[in-house]
């Protein structure tokens, strides 16, 4: 690499958290920042230019990005808890229409000529990449707003967790290279070649990469062996995706995932560093080189494709939110609708690799990346106008299950001591099903702990004994349904830990047990989160109204 290429990545380096200071005392978010400092060095000073050289290290920032949005925003153990339920009904339906609307701007399937007229795999990733939803976005407004830790804040992290997860998914599926083929032969092994890709990824990063860290740092007492280690495997994975026509975006977005349920303590170990090289190297790198491709260029397309690239895949999305949440009967589909709609961020950097790999031009890129910005811009403002005109927000109905990348993001800190019901009553497995029904059920739980002698010897699921035929209940004992070798919890661990633990295995409760002993101390249940986070509210409410010195009784 010559002395000029580490010019010009200093130079972007410095003026883009440079800019990152400034611009936010302005309230701009630093993706802003950083593709302004872009846009300043490039095409208004003239002074750095899009060059071959630093292509490995936008290669390599692209891969720590989506590895970053994959550990924190693809929350697969959560999509599969959700998967029967309405949130995951509204925002398929949403994502789908938010694609076919897409598609009448991007591809030539319509015989519009406004269209962009890509090739159909490439119409269908832009698509996807204009049907996406920020949940990064959508956290730090709920966050700024004071409302990721209430049941609103809840709701709308569940809905755009789902929608960003398939979006991305279809976005990394449509740019591999194998894609170009388009027959029912080829696109059964594109399938092939994702699943297997999908499962050997998941069981190397989340069954064998933690264990092999845990136990090498036990024996060789290497400094920062697990951040090595994990860094050195995300390269493998990316090269890996890339050698059989995945693009390796995608494998990074799956090796992120596949380790979004790494313990808390390895978690803490390893992160910071990892956040330390993205945001103060690779991120600020490739949205300002983001920058150097921005200008007004996109004026040179016909008027007609301007106006219906800016409206259509818009309307498009807001169409569809408003239809998903309306067809699965969720409260306040306005407001849930207007979460959907945050975006910007991944979308940009997919929106560079698709100019840098030559799908689109310089000039759709421009435009694109300028709605881009339209949307980080306002968004923030509408969530929060939505959000505050919604009427009875807290009492619509929650999700069935709690995505345990909701826990790290809202409840940092709690441990399971904090929301563990010491209290409970538990059935015996010698208790007829027909008696269970009877006495037992509370509302919007699906699962319930069984308990012999104090210990508990698993669960029974609620759906599994309304199955059952009525004329058995009353001869049927609990044991007979049960599910055994249920996981367990400590009391002393995160709430995410145990949530991971929940999900991961399909189950609703789980028995939380002294560390030493194994002795029962209670079990918490997913509502039991929900519970934990309208009670915050409740707190905080209150605490609001006693510094304004009114009286907790009136209020």
């Amino acid at each position: 690499m010559s002395i000029d290429a580490l010019l010009r990545i200093g130079l972007l380096v410095v003026t883009a958290k440079l800019s990152e200071g400034l611009l936010g005392r302005l309230g701009l978010s630093a993706i802003v920042a950083y593709t302004l400092a872009g846009v300043l060095l490039g095409p208004v000073a003239g002074i750095v230019g899009p060059s071959d050289d630093i292509q490995i290290f936008l290669a390599v920032g692209i891969s720590v990005f989506f590895f970053l949005v994959g550990l924190d925003e693809l929350d697969l153990p959560g999509l599969k808890a959700t998967i029967r339920g309405p949130y995951f009904v509204g925002a398929t339906v949403s994502v789908a229409i938010s694609v076919l609307a897409s598609l009448v701007v991007t591809s030539d399937l319509f015989g519009l000529e406004f269209a962009l007229g890509l090739e159909f795999n490439e119409a269908l990733a832009v698509a996807g990449i204009l049907s996406l939803s920020s949940l990064g976005l959508v956290v730090k407004v709920l966050s700024d707003l004071g409302l990721l830790k209430r049941l609103i804040g809840l709701r709308i992290f569940t809905a755009v967790i789902i929608a960003e997860v398939l979006a991305l998914l279809l976005v990394g599926v449509t740019m591999g290279e194998v894609v170009h083929e388009t027959s029912v032969g080829g696109v059964l092994r594109l399938i092939g070649q994702i699943a297997g890709f999908a499962v050997v990824t998941w069981f190397v990063s989340a069954k064998v990469l933690p264990a092999a860290i845990d136990v090498l740092q036990r024996l060789l007492h290497v400094s920062e062996l697990s951040f090595g280690l994990l860094i050195g495997s995300l390269f493998l994975v990316v090269a890996g995706a890339e050698r059989i026509g995945l693009h390796g975006s995608l494998g990074a977005l799956l090796f992120g995932a596949s380790l979004s349920g790494l313990p808390h303590r390895m978690r803490a170990d390893i992160m910071p560093g990892i956040r330390s090289i993205a945001d103060g190297l690779f991120v600020p790198l490739l949205f300002a080189s983001a920058g150097l491709y921005l200008d007004w260029s996109f004026t040179s397309l016909p008027a007609a494709t301007i106006v219906a690239v800016a409206v259509v895949p818009f309307a498009g999305k807001f169409a569809g939110a408003i239809i998903g949440t309306f067809l699965a009967r969720l409260d306040t589909p306005v407001v849930l609708a207007t979460g959907l709609m945050a975006k910007g961020v991944a979308e940009i950097a997919l929106l560079l690799v698709l100019l840098e790999t030559g799908v689109i031009t310089r000039e759709v890129f421009s435009l694109l990346a300028f709605i881009m910005f339209g949307y980080i811009l306002v968004m923030p403002s509408v969530i929060g106008l939505a959000t505050r005109k919604a009427k009875d927000a807290e009492l619509a109905t929650p999700p069935g299950a709690v995505p345990p990348s909701f826990a790290r993001h809202a409840l940092e800190g709690v441990r399971v001591s904090s929301i563990m019901d010491r209290t409970r009553v538990y059935p015996a497995p010698e208790l007829p099903v027909r008696d269970f029904l009877a006495d037992w059920t509370v509302p919007n739980q699906q699962d319930y702990l069984v308990v012999e002698d104090g210990a508990p010897v698993g669960a029974v699921s609620l759906a599994r004994m309304h199955r059952l035929d009525e004329r058995l209940r009353a001869e049927t004992p609990l044991r007979d349904l049960l599910r055994r070798n249920i996981p367990h919890g400590w009391p002393d661990e995160p709430v995410d830990d145990v949530l991971e633990r929940m999900t991961d295995q399909s189950v609703s409760v789980i028995p939380i047990v002294e560390r030493d002993t194994g002795q029962l101390l209670g079990s918490v249940a997913s509502y039991d989160v929900v519970d934990l986070v309208a009670l915050m509210h409740e707190i905080e409410g209150e605490a609001q109204r006693l510094a304004a010195g009114e009286d907790p009784a009136r209020g």
